[in-house]
């Protein structure tokens, strides 16, 4: 393997200047992420503020010991206990079978920045994935994109899930998956990988059937000896942890909302888009309980003085509302604003991990971070990746496609030039001019037969259609023929599309690692983390 870096734009306007470091958008952030120094800077900010370690590194310590047994998590939780030690931080939802490579993407980013920065700050810098089991939309989670001839098609794991549950509250139904899974491997093909493959996701599924669980023991066996920790979002214990903060962020419900609403403006006033959508008088948490089908996001009314879900599904008083955050925290869960708060506020994160997306929204909480006397911290863009086989970049270099350009906007401008190039003028002024003189013909056929026999002018038009039908017919026969002629080439351009840029987006957030891991072996994802990489905004090349 190795790394090429290229220049290529993000897949949103604001995250790709961003890249670029740009005036319009750094203002946002408290901290350049390329700055020489950001990094000792934001060490001596976390040391000045109070962290629950010993609660953090035992609820993890737990949390992780029914996974495996590893030196290096043992390692990275001794170093969470210390006073001088700091986390780099990442999450992503619990996808089924780890969902887009993305998600491979951001976990790679979180150890090798971790890494970097222990070695150059000289303190305890630990990875931290933060796993979103809290959220709700099975859907999103719930299937994964493999490649199929010349489309990427969706592979649904068919469990039906009433109702919006959290997904660390959904249990996978084992032989639903075993069998679903049997099928996706027999359609990438046996390989002399494919065992061992198999093996790991039967003993994950085994010993793990709680969806977020399933998602934890296979990223934890990928990533095994990195030092890797793993905290899910939806966990119970972790909630207690949470439990104070839940009180904070109930009792500034109201500041949080105008902090938003005021960056969201500033950030308008630049000319772009607001990436959270929210209400005015929005409370930033979830409300969940067994009886409910759903998360209920709460709304505060200020004429009643209540926290109300949609359709009355349920109302607290402020008051009502602590004492559940004081005894039951179990039953709130953040939202896209509060959840970055709450990170913040567990962990000393030196740095984020976002992906595009990400960066947008967390533009717009840094008055919502002052509210409670805090800097974001450094927002370092995910590395970015797209892995090029061997037999494709032949395709590649054969059909004389820029790499870059490719990764951009696909083929279809190329391909579009070679079916041109496979025309034939002369064939079509020859079909044209036949249809021109048929359709004159059947005219003077239709004036004589409408002066003579004019019941006969339905017949008469139905022939007229047959013929041209039949003409062209044989015009797109003809052109089936020249395509058939040249189907070598046009494969190639299907495969480079398909490899590079399925559905026409990026192979990142489509494609799936398992196609990589049954192909060239279980080890693949840690030859991916093992490589050198530069955390400056391009785009990462990896040929193999």
């Amino acid at each position: 393997m190795e790394v090429s870096n290229l220049l290529l734009p993000a897949t949103n306007r604001f995250a790709s200047d961003y890249l670029q470091q740009s005036d319009d958008v750094t203002a946002f952030f408290h901290y350049t992420y390329k700055e020489p120094g950001t990094y000792k800077e934001r060490v001596e900010e976390l040391l000045s503020r109070d962290f629950p370690r010993e609660q953090l590194a035992g609820h993890i310590e737990s949390y992780m010991a029914r996974f495996q047994e590893s030196h290096e998590t043992s390692k990275s939780i001794e170093k969470l206990m210390r006073q001088d030690s700091v986390v780099v931080i990442g999450g992503q939802q619990a996808g089924i079978l780890t969902g887009p490579l993305y998600t491979i993407h951001k976990a790679i980013s979180v150890i090798q920045l971790a890494r970097r920065e222990e070695e150059k700050l000289g303190v305890p810098v630990v990875p931290v994935f933060w796993i979103a089991g809290e959220d709700h939309d099975y859907q999103e989670v719930n299937h994964i994109y493999v490649p199929t001839e010349t489309t990427a098609e969706k592979w649904k794991f068919p469990q039906k899930v009433f109702g919006k549950k959290m997904v660390s509250d959904i249990e996978i139904d084992q032989e639903l998956c075993r069998s679903w899974v049997s099928n996706l491997i027999a359609h990438f093909g046996e390989t002399a990988h494919t065992k061992e493959l198999v093996g790991l996701i039967d003993e994950s599924l085994e010993k793990f059937p709680a969806f977020t669980d399933f998602f934890a023991s296979i990223i934890l066996h990928l990533f095994r000896d990195s030092g890797l920790l793993l905290v899910d979002s939806g966990n119970k214990e972790l909630r207690q942890i949470e439990s104070g903060k839940f009180e904070a962020l109930i009792k500034s419900h109201a500041a949080i909302s105008e902090c938003l609403s005021i960056q969201q403006e500033a950030i308008r006033k630049k000319g772009f888009p607001n990436a959270i959508e929210t209400t005015k008088h929005s409370a930033n948490l979830f409300y969940y309980e067994p009886r409910l089908t759903e998360r209920v996001l709460l709304e505060y009314d200020p004429g009643r003085e209540l926290f109300t879900g949609k359709n009355g599904a349920v109302s607290f008083t402020q008051d009502e509302l602590l004492q559940i955050a004081r005894e039951e925290p179990h039953k709130l869960s953040n939202n896209v604003v509060t959840r970055p708060l709450m990170q913040e506020w567990l962990f000393p994160v030196l740095a984020f991990i976002g992906g595009p997306g990400e960066i947008a929204y967390w533009a717009e909480l840094k008055l919502v971070f002052e509210h409670f006397g805090m800097k974001m911290p450094p927002l370092v863009p995910r590395l970015n990746m797209t892995i090029l086989e061997r037999p494709v970049e032949t395709d590649l270099k054969e059909l004389q496609l820029n790499i870059a350009e490719t990764l951009r906007r696909g083929t279809m401008e190329e391909e579009e030039k070679f079916l041109k190039s496979l025309e034939n003028p002369e064939l079509e002024e020859a079909f044209k001019k036949a249809k021109k003189e048929i359709i004159g013909q059947y005219e003077n056929l239709l004036e004589k037969t409408a002066a003579s026999v004019p019941s006969l002018l339905p017949i008469l038009k139905k022939n007229e259609m047959i013929v041209l039908s039949q003409v062209g017919f044989l015009e797109k026969k003809l052109e089936d023929a020249a395509r058939l002629k040249h189907a070598v080439t046009l494969n190639k351009f299907a495969r480079v599309n398909l490899a590079l840029r399925p559905e026409g987006i990026p192979q990142e957030r489509v494609l799936n690692i398992l196609y990589y891991l049954n192909k060239y072996g279980i080890d693949f994802v840690s030859r991916l983390l093992n490589l050198e990489y530069e955390f400056d905004g391009s785009h990462k090349l990896i040929r193999i």
